[in-house]
């Protein structure tokens, strides 16, 4: 046998060697510096609960800007990574053009965007959804996250952030078996249901969600505390009525044996209504026998009013014309508009938050780990209570050596092992269940009973996001929807929120300033250096063998 013979079968016995060793041991490797394409252990955790097929479709597919292009390819890539960790799922991509009014049926509302192109600015409309199915039931995923954001390119990384939580999220919700048990606390003159509409209908869609009344501890507080803490969160929304010491110990065992809280209160009585009804109004300290309770976990509300000159809008009438009034939306210091922390998943990338009549947060020494989520500007002026506020004084110009204050907190994230306020006192009634300390917990408190709190139009609940007068967008519902995930969470699904990638962006000013050079750079430099080189060679050959 010849020796090309035998080196032709060695290399054709390797090939199939190789191509057996390929089959068998299946691996990717992430190259990228940021590790873009490496899930998470929470999220190969989630994805091994598959235990069927699961559909994603995916409306970005058609003609819509560059940009978008690019959120496609990273919305593929990133979709292939999941189905190369679970091949139960199949993915799909659909052109929305033929069936939008079906989409916005379910929810998924289209984009509409200012594209610019070659110096010009056009109008684009794209659908930035996705669509999870599993065994019947379903979600749907925005790819484009409602924040402030200064550039479509920096949209465009938000949207990127935002991809692997915003998938593994909606999977989860599907595949879970178990859903958490939130508890809307009533009893004690909380907002109506109405009112927190907008909000809770977002909780209720991954949580089982029931009202829970604090009047059954006068007749069975033992009954009524076992009953609650079959609830694994408890929402707090803007009580107005004081808290009996039964009602207070109900809630401080409930803490201390594992359940979440969420806090929304307001220390101070002032509503806008009666203040556009009459123009003037008392604003006075309420009474809700909270303060002992919430000292014992770290923190104090206080009840001076805080103003603040970045600040929402409010429609007052400045006059008529003809006999039809004219409105001008002025700002209101009494309703800050605050921004979160950018380093925590709750807050990050959420637009502004408005408060309104807020008062500050103390924070006191204890072993409590403490974390800012709302914060004021530097702009504040502090306004005790009580005392009248009028409406007229909207024109006043502010002056500007009042309002410097210092930043103050509105939103706070307490984690730890909390104190019972009983640990050392006598308790109000007894039960098996009272222990002195929590094991770790958690619990968010807001100085605004408000901040919940959906507007009314035409009788029915509008959407939290969006002033129905101004249409100015807040960050209301996405903080508190993050706040309830968050507080739910025992996996750490939602840290995926703080993920962070690098995405280099065209300078689309200067690639359009120098588009002439870089087309001669990329077009036709290879083509003159190709024909030189082509005429020096033939050039060279003819003289050799001429």
């Amino acid at each position: 046998m010849s020796k090309k013979i035998k080196a032709f079968i060695l290399v054709l016995v390797g090939l199939v060697l190789i191509n057996i060793g390929t089959q068998r041991f299946y691996g990717r490797f992430d190259l990228t510096t940021d590790k873009r394409y490496t899930l998470s252990e929470v999220s190969t955790s989630i994805l091994d609960k598959i235990d069927g097929s699961l559909y994603i479709t995916v409306y970005l597919e058609g003609d819509f800007p560059a940009e978008f292009k690019r959120l496609q390819i990273e919305t593929q890539q990133f979709l292939e990574e999941l189905r190369a960790e679970n091949s139960s799922i199949v993915i799909r991509f659909e052109n929305p053009d033929d069936i939008r009014e079906e989409l916005v049926k379910k929810g998924m509302i289209p984009s509409q965007l200012t594209v610019e192109e070659d110096g010009q600015l056009s109008q684009a409309i794209i659908f930035p959804w996705a669509e999870v199915e599993y065994q019947n039931r379903g979600s749907i995923v925005s790819l484009l996250p409602q924040s402030i954001v200064a550039s479509q390119e920096e949209q465009l990384q938000n949207a990127v952030e935002s991809l692997e939580f915003s998938f593994v999220d909606a999977i989860n919700n599907i595949v879970k078996k178990k859903r958490k048990r939130v508890a809307v606390i009533t009893g004690n003159g909380q907002l109506e249901d109405r009112y927190l509409y907008s909000f809770l209908s977002e909780v209720a869609k991954k949580n089982s969600l029931a009202k829970f009344t604090l009047d059954s501890v006068a007749s069975n507080p033992q009954r009524t505390l076992q009953d609650l803490s079959t609830f694994d969160l408890a929402i707090i929304a803007k009580p107005t009525q004081k808290f009996t010491e039964e009602e207070k110990f109900t809630l401080d065992q409930y803490i201390t044996n594992g359940g979440k809280t969420l806090w929304m209160i307001d220390n101070v009585q002032a509503d806008m209504d009666s203040l556009l009804a009459s123009g003037r109004m008392l604003a006075y300290p309420r009474d809700l026998n909270l303060t002992d309770l919430l000292f014992s976990y770290g923190v104090r509300i206080n009840t001076s009013l805080i103003q603040d000159l970045y600040a929402a809008k409010i429609p007052l009438s400045t006059g008529n014309v003809g006999n039809q009034p004219q409105f001008q939306n002025l700002p209101w210091f009494y309703h800050p508009v605050v921004n979160g922390n950018p380093n925590h998943p709750i807050t990050k990338n959420v637009s502004p938050v408005r408060m309104q009549f807020v008062t500050q947060i103390d924070t006191l020494k204890n072993t409590i780990q403490k974390t800012p989520l709302l914060v004021s500007s530097l702009l504040t002026k502090k306004t005790g209570t009580p005392n009248f506020i009028e409406l007229q004084s909207i024109a006043n110009e502010p002056k500007e050596e009042e309002y410097k204050g210092s930043y103050q907190l509105f939103g706070v994230l307490l984690e730890g092992d909390f104190n019972s306020a009983y640990k050392s006192r006598i308790k109000p009634y007894n039960t098996p269940l009272f222990k002195g300390q929590s094991t770790p917990n958690k619990m968010i408190v807001i100085s605004d009973g408000d901040v919940g709190r959906n507007q009314l139009l035409k009788g029915k609940p509008h959407d939290l996001s969006t002033d129905k007068w101004t249409n100015e967008q807040f960050g209301n519902k996405d903080l508190l929807i993050n706040a309830v995930d968050y507080l739910l969470d025992d996996s750490g699904l939602i840290t995926l929120r703080n993920k962070n990638l690098q995405i280099n962006n065209l300078d689309k000013q200067r690639a359009f300033k120098e588009r002439t050079y870089w087309q001669f750079l990329n077009v036709v430099l290879p083509l003159l250096l190709l024909f030189g080189f082509g005429f020096v060679l033939n050039y060279l050959r003819r003289k050799k063998y001429s």
